[in-house]
């Protein structure tokens, strides 16, 4: 019969405080087959939406020819962030982006990476598609969820 798992509460705790100074969302920690997983819960990441203006109930008296109002709103696919970590563009400080807004991608092409932990996941395009917008800046950190780029 497996060994009954026995808690160490001092560890949990101390897992607890270092998301707390460290900001992170969730820490592991793992001996053997012994495994702690502290997630402090958060908010969901903000989403941007545009919200068009209500309706006028009348129409303006007519004064002056307006002039029409177009407005940009990127259309496509959110990659999501699989993870929390650090965003890097490039492969090394000071080389080129893997991508840029414009460019054509096939599914499977690195993105970006994400440093977890000290390790280098890169994040592939889930289809081929064109790069509408970059949504995250370089060496900044990334919340589980957040978009990182539109793919249309």
């Amino acid at each position: 019969m497996p060994e009954k798992f026995k808690v160490d509460g001092a560890a949990v705790r101390g897992l607890a405080e270092l998301l707390g100074e460290t900001g992170l969302t969730e820490i592991e920690y793992q001996v053997g087959d012994q495994r702690i997983r502290v997630v402090r819960a958060s908010l969901p990441a903000p989403v941007s939406h545009y919200v068009p203006p209500p309706a006028p109930s009348a129409p303006p008296p007519p004064s002056e020819p307006l002039a029409p109002v177009i407005a940009l709103v990127p259309s496509g696919e959110a990659v999501p962030s699989p993870m929390v970590g650090t965003v890097y563009l490039s492969a090394e400080p000071g080389k080129a982006p893997f991508v840029k807004a414009g460019d054509m991608v096939k599914k499977g092409d690195t993105l970006l990476i994400i440093e977890a932990m000290k390790v280098m996941n890169p994040i592939r395009a889930p289809r081929d598609g064109k790069i509408v917008e970059i949504c995250v800046s370089d060496t900044k950190p990334v919340e589980f969820g957040e978009p990182l780029v539109i793919l249309e």
